[in-house]
């Protein structure tokens, strides 16, 4: 376990529109994320790898509308 604070990053691609997401990536094997829209609230916890497949999914066009 690390004792250290997550350091909470916004996409290149997000614009000032507040729907943004963040994402702290220097967090050994885990991967929070939260809504920028409340960096005091909750963040979701998600495995690393389970991250990777999922941008991966997203970028691929697994979830496009």
């Amino acid at each position: 376990m690390t004792t250290e604070s997550p350091r909470w990053f916004k996409s290149s691609y997000s614009g000032n529109g507040g729907q943004c997401i963040e994402v702290a990536a220097n967090m050994p094997g885990a991967v929070p994320v939260r809504d920028s829209k409340n960096p005091n609230g909750p963040a979701l916890t998600f495995s690393a790898n389970g991250w990777s497949s999922f941008v991966a999914a997203v970028k691929g066009g697994g979830f496009a509308a």
